[in-house]
């Protein structure tokens, strides 16, 4: 619940941020001179560009908590019993040992979105995020129907 209400704080800051942004862009476009149109036109660039990144984040985090949701209905979500540090970082070595056991279950079932969700958390468990994203993306894929 923690993590929901920091994210849409987080959003509604950014969105206030673009409203803001923009409305400078449209007035330094009214000025009308070439160089107040064209640093206008980059600004309102700046917005444009956070929205995107907003919408494509909020859709991605979703749909990982749709297939999330649908899996501890199933009770298929991992538990989180893994080791940790003193100051309660998870330990690299019980991350890797579990990471190794997810690859392996993906490996042998690579169209089982349930492997490739479980696959992301133990990327992320390992503090590898890009990868951990791009499995949560295989995932959500596979749950919906694509390659």
């Amino acid at each position: 619940m923690r993590a929901k209400i920091t994210y849409f704080v987080t959003a509604a800051v950014l969105v206030v941020y673009f409203v803001l942004v923009g409305s400078r862009g449209v007035l330094l476009v009214q000025r009308g001179t070439w160089l107040t149109v064209a640093f206008g036109a980059a600004v309102l660039i700046l917005p444009v560009i956070g929205v995107w990144f907003l919408w494509k984040n909020t859709r991605f985090v979703t749909r990982a908590n749709r297939l999330a949701a649908e899996l501890d209905a199933e009770g298929g979500l991992p538990v989180d019993d893994l080791a940790r540090t003193p100051g309660g970082r998870i330990d690299r070595d019980a991350a890797d040992e579990v990471f190794a056991l997810r690859r392996a279950e993906t490996e042998d079932s690579p169209d089982d979105w349930r492997c490739w969700f479980r696959l992301a958390i133990a990327y992320h468990d390992a503090r590898d995020t890009p990868r951990a994203r791009r499995a949560m993306q295989r995932a959500i894929a596979l749950h919906e129907g694509g390659a």
